[in-house]
């Protein structure tokens, strides 16, 4: 099951999120920043999939954007990594080129 779902950019800061489990907002600042620190810090050829606390971080870099999506652990990584990428697709069929600033003004 998917807890959450983040759209950051290379500076770190979240342009969309969307939490399918109730978390309390201070948590949810803690927990946005601790997630970015763990996907920023880590290069292009480690693996896309982290264990983090009790669920999994599953993200993919496009350009400046970082997708990130946590699941619990029973969930499919490559089914999410995948999703990932139909998700932009879309997204860029809709904008023609989806850019962050579509992104943080229009979704």
């Amino acid at each position: 099951m998917i807890k959450f779902f983040l759209m950051v950019n290379k500076q770190g800061q979240t342009r969309l999120s969307r939490y399918y489990e109730h978390v309390e907002i201070h948590k949810r600042t803690m927990l946005e920043a601790e997630v970015i620190k763990n996907c920023l810090s880590r290069s292009r050829e480690q693996c896309s999939f982290i264990e983090y606390k009790d669920f999994k971080l599953v993200y993919r870099q496009y350009a400046a954007l970082f997708i990130v999506v946590g699941i619990n652990e029973t969930e499919n990584e490559m089914a999410v990594y995948e999703l990932i990428h139909n998700f932009v697709e879309v997204l860029d069929r809709y904008f023609s080129r989806v850019s962050e600033l579509d992104v943080s003004f229009e979704v």
